[in-house]
């Protein structure tokens, strides 16, 4: 399946669910620059969580992706349902 084809239980897309897949399927191996005390920062806490700093950057950027699609999918409801319910919202708010 596709990374835009994948549906969730409510049969909404979930972006980061097809990336994850992805993901999975094969590894990617990247460059990932940063500055030197972001690199300390990493290290330091790799340490402290005894993982790898790979590990904890790609739990880094699951999280993002969930967030920004979890943010993406609220706004397009949003978008939908405001202009719906504008009249009742502007007299509530009298």
């Amino acid at each position: 399946m596709g990374y835009h084809s994948r549906i969730d239980q409510r049969g909404m897309k979930s972006r980061y669910h097809a990336w994850y897949q992805l993901c999975n399927t094969s590894d990617m191996a990247m460059t990932l620059r940063l500055s030197d005390p972001d690199s300390a920062a990493l290290a330091q806490r790799a340490e402290h969580e005894g993982r790898s700093q790979a590990d904890v950057i790609t739990q880094a950027v699951r999280e993002y992706i969930e967030r920004a699609s979890r943010r993406e999918l609220l706004e397009s409801v949003l978008d939908d349902a405001l202009p719906r319910y504008a009249e009742a919202l502007t007299r509530l708010g009298q």
